[in-house]
């Protein structure tokens, strides 16, 4: 079978996704001395007007390593990122640990906070849940730049993706302890206008709620049941009281 190089530099080991005016393939850069996987977005048609200006402002994002044109193509090359992806890691059920949680919440959000000068198309992109990629071994989270296009993003709605995404990582357990609920709450009830905000407003928290966690793993395991119930049942009394 041929062998596909794009500019004589980037071979191409399999496409990954591909539809109208847009594909992404996963290639190798064989002028790397480490020979590193790096995904290829390829635009064409009206997509490759639309994006070209955007790839134009990611000189700060350390995931951005190339553009050009090839023909009638916009190329854009992005790092490639191993992991497993968000949903398959955190699910109604998941048994990780509140370190854990809350140490992946950090990550995730400083990702956001990282892509908040990018364009929307962008970041919103690498915000989904098929490109939060989760490796547990390391307890790193990582974004995948698989950028395909998507219609109507905002600034804004980096922020809705990233609390959609935050809500399976401090997901409502029987174990949560209020200050954790009440930051949910207060995400759901109060739109905020950046993930500048966003981050903000978790490093305000984040210590209240790992004190929580504290406080309540000093308690005996009896203490600590009726501890979580009575936090259960008094959360439930005020949110219907609203």
């Amino acid at each position: 079978m041929d062998v596909l190089m794009v500019r004589e530099r980037y071979k191409v080991v399999r496409v990954v996704d591909i539809r109208t005016d847009y594909a992404c393939a996963q290639a190798v850069d064989i002028m790397d001395r480490e020979v590193r996987s790096c995904l290829l977005n390829i635009y064409e048609g009206s997509l490759l007007k639309e994006y070209l200006p955007c790839f134009d402002r990611l000189q700060g994002c350390p995931d951005f390593r190339d553009m050009f044109l090839e023909g009638d193509s916009l190329i854009a090359v992005f790092e490639d990122r191993e992991g497993t992806g968000i949903d398959q890691v955190f699910y109604l059920g998941d048994k990780h640990p509140w370190r854990d949680r809350l140490e992946y919440a950090d990550q995730l959000l400083h990702q956001a906070l990282n892509m908040a000068d990018l364009p929307p198309s962008v970041s919103c992109a690498a915000m989904l849940s098929e490109n939060i990629l989760v490796d547990e071994n390391s307890r790193r989270l990582t974004l995948r730049f698989r950028v395909f296009p998507l219609e109507g993003m905002e600034p804004r709605e980096l922020v809705c993706l990233a609390c959609d995404q935050l809500r399976k990582l401090l997901r409502h357990r029987f174990e949560s302890p209020r200050e954790e609920m009440e930051l949910l709450a207060e995400l759901e009830r109060r739109p905020l206008p950046g993930v500048v905000q966003l981050y903000a407003l978790w490093r305000e928290r984040r210590d209240a709620i790992q004190r929580a966690y504290e406080a309540m793993e000093e308690k005996t395991f009896i203490s600590r049941f009726f501890w979580r119930l009575w936090t259960q049942i008094k959360w439930k009394l005020s949110r219907k009281g609203r």
